[in-house]
């Protein structure tokens, strides 16, 4: 008798599966089963009523029109920041007037106005936000800028 080896025994077959959920969002989809399920379930001596009826599936148009607005107005940022972003650019290499209010570090004390012209050397995007280098390190916010000097 020769010696086999059982495939069921194979690493393959022990290895973890991984667990599929679903998400916490219910989506159109998700609606729509609902509303299928309620209405092969539904008692058939007391139907879904017709208004019932009608307020489920405006419902449901509503969930997919605020879906697709939410679609569109995700690419309307992300197209209004890479347009930030281009407009910036005319910054680079331009001398600036900048004005920036800190704190001051005594309580009930006015904000200090600090005042400055530099040389924009560079412009990072981050959170959102861009952010101007300046050629002596300074850092500043688009708001900060008062003035584009020739």
């Amino acid at each position: 008798m020769a010696n086999t080896i059982d495939s069921s025994l194979m690493l393959s077959n022990y290895q973890s599966q991984t667990r599929k959920t679903g998400s916490d969002i219910l989506g159109k989809d998700d609606f729509l089963k609902i509303l299928m399920t309620q209405l092969q379930n539904q008692d058939p001596m007391n139907p879904m009523q017709d208004k019932d009826f009608i307020a489920q599936m405006a419902t449901f148009s509503s969930l997919e029109q605020m879906t697709n607005m939410n679609k569109t107005m995700e690419k309307l940022v992300a197209f209004q920041e890479q347009n930030q972003l281009m407009t910036y650019n005319n910054f680079l290499g331009k001398n600036v007037t900048w004005h920036k209010l800190t704190e001051s570090s005594e309580p009930n004390q006015e904000p200090i106005i600090e005042e400055g012209t530099g040389k924009v050397v560079s412009i990072q995007y981050k959170n959102n936000t861009a952010v101007f280098i300046l050629d002596d390190g300074t850092k500043l916010e688009p708001a900060n800028i008062s003035q584009l000097n020739e």
